[in-house]
């Protein structure tokens, strides 16, 4: 292997899969229906019987590199336990590992005041509470953050925030308690890059309204809990700005580089899980007097499957290792080669198996729908593709600029 487990990593992968095999898959019906019948307002049962069982075996918060309070694992460590979570919906909110809370928690161990860590990030850590991040904005092109138009205005000892956001993960869910907000404290500042600040924002402060949660394809909470919100005069003390004004974007690439591992991982695992679950039905279906897995063009999208999510996991192991190696500023290129390729990857093996399973690959049945919503999400959030692309693109002109 060009990136060879450690014998932690390899004894973590262990109990993860046979935690997985115990809890997790045989409960994901139950999760999936939950999630439908109770809706993206209400907590889960089932999430909630499995969190201390998870604590229990230590396989909690192994997502933190930097940190006392997990495993203490490198990004590249974390990849392979990351890939295993994210075979299934359920798994990384049961090992405390789901989005937007790691990267959130991340936020505050690296740069929250002690006063910022006792109060949000050790309820997070312990899966008391859960938080959201509220960038995007509906009025706006967002894939440009130096778009966003929320307003964060200093009145003495307190801010101002106002603003419309969306797909603000996380916020219609009861346990969310803490959101990260970002916005313009200096919109005339030259550099656009330094107009944005995060600032922390308490859920029960007066001027928030949650106005609607925002279906993924018609999934309510499942792949995620999107939400709009609206902040009107919300008034939060001074203290709550994250490092200073015009910090925000240097804060958003230490957010978003751990953060688009995390997804392109989780998504690695959703495409290894599809194809498993495309071999075993074309295996048992016989179409034209022979099983559908005889089929020349089904052998041939077995194969091209197989190719492009093991050229997908070393591109994503090849980021972890850079980011470890030399920053997440110097590897850039890596992390916007594996939001491109990454879920373009998942969305067509995932396409590809719901062809195999029929009509019944549309259905929620199998979750393969739930899996395609999940995919098709990630080639927008953190960046659509377009946006890395162009990115790349400069990279690698930049290296002929002096011919």
């Amino acid at each position: 292997m060009l990136y060879p487990m450690s014998p932690k990593v390899v004894e973590l992968k262990r109990k993860l899969e046979s935690f997985m095999d115990r809890h997790i898959y045989p409960n994901e019906e139950r999760f999936y229906r939950e999630a439908e019948e109770l809706g993206p307002w209400k907590v889960y049962p089932v999430v909630e019987e499995l969190k201390p069982l998870a604590r229990a075996e230590s396989l909690w918060n192994l997502f933190l590199p930097e940190s006392g309070h997990g495993a203490g694992l490198t990004n590249l460590e974390y990849a392979p336990l990351c890939e295993v979570m994210g075979r299934t919906h359920l798994a990384p909110e049961v090992f405390n590992c789901s989005a937007p809370d790691t990267g959130n928690m991340e936020v505050l161990e690296r740069y929250g005041t002690e006063k910022d860590k006792e109060r949000w990030l050790k309820p997070l850590l312990s899966g008391e509470i859960r938080s959201c991040f509220a960038m995007t904005e509906p009025a706006v092109a967002s894939s440009d953050a130096t778009n966003i138009e929320s307003s964060i205005v200093r009145d003495g000892d307190h801010y101002v925030i106002n603003g419309r956001k969306w797909y603000t993960t996380n916020a219609t869910d009861p346990r969310c308690k803490i959101c990260i907000f970002m916005g313009k404290t200096d919109p005339d500042n030259p550099d656009r890059h330094k107009q944005q600040s995060m600032i922390l924002v308490p859920m029960d402060t007066p001027g928030i309204e949650v106005k609607r949660p925002l279906p993924v394809f018609s999934f309510y909470g499942v792949p995620d809990r999107a939400s709009e919100v609206v902040f009107t005069n919300v008034r939060v003390p001074k203290e709550n700005m994250l490092l200073g004004e015009g910090r925000g974007f240097e804060i958003a690439q230490g957010r978003l580089g751990p953060g688009r591992i995390h997804h392109c991982m989780r998504l690695i695992g959703l495409a290894e899980r599809t194809l498993e679950k495309m071999c075993r039905r074309v295996r048992s279906r016989v179409t034209f007097g022979k099983p559908v897995s005889e089929q020349t063009v089904t052998q041939e999208r077995i194969a091209e499957a197989r190719i492009m999510i093991e050229q997908a996991r070393l591109l994503t192991l090849n980021a972890a290792y850079a980011m470890d190696t030399v920053g997440n500023k110097v590897a850039k290129a890596e992390i916007a080669m594996i939001k491109v390729a990454v879920p373009n990857m998942a969305c067509q093996i995932i396409d590809w198996a719901i062809q195999a399973h029929g009509g019944g690959g549309t259905s929620n049945d199998f979750g393969l729908t739930q899996a395609y919503a999940t995919a098709r999400l990630l080639r927008l959030a953190d960046g659509p593709d377009e946006v890395h692309r162009n990115q790349i693109a400069r990279f690698e002109l930049k290296k002929y600029s002096n011919d």
